[in-house]
């Protein structure tokens, strides 16, 4: 019975292998080619270009958490919704209903969201 694994085990061996080859190798080769050197450039402010001003690990409010959240669930809604809208001819009343009622429970969550003031950004 515990022969049929032997090539499982041979996979993750020899993955774990490579991995660590890879790792080495990536280390090796960064310490050779000046890539963990800093200088002026490589410390210098990038993306928005000015020098942050607040340190990097502040607090956020619980209202971003609250809107991201928002997000996810209507992003889902739209991850549902397209594969409801192409075969919504084939499965008829029930799986119109259905998604109706999805659709309702997802209004009603926003709405009392929105009456709770979780989007209002004081």
């Amino acid at each position: 019975m515990l022969e049929n694994y032997l090539p499982i085990f041979v996979f993750i061996v020899v993955s774990l292998m490579f991995g660590s080859v890879v790792i080495v190798m990536s280390k090796i080769i960064a310490r050779f080619s000046k890539v963990e050197k800093p200088n002026a450039e490589k410390l210098s402010a990038y993306e928005c270009g000015f020098e942050p001003f607040e340190e990097a690990r502040t607090r956020f409010d619980v209202r971003f958490y609250l809107v991201a959240i928002l997000f996810i669930v209507f992003d889902l809604e739209v991850a549902f919704l397209f594969p409801w809208a192409v075969i919504v001819r084939h499965i008829g009343w029930a799986g119109f209903n259905a998604m109706g009622i999805f659709l309702l429970l997802l209004v009603v969550g926003f709405i009392y969201e929105w009456k709770k003031g979780a989007l209002d950004w004081e």
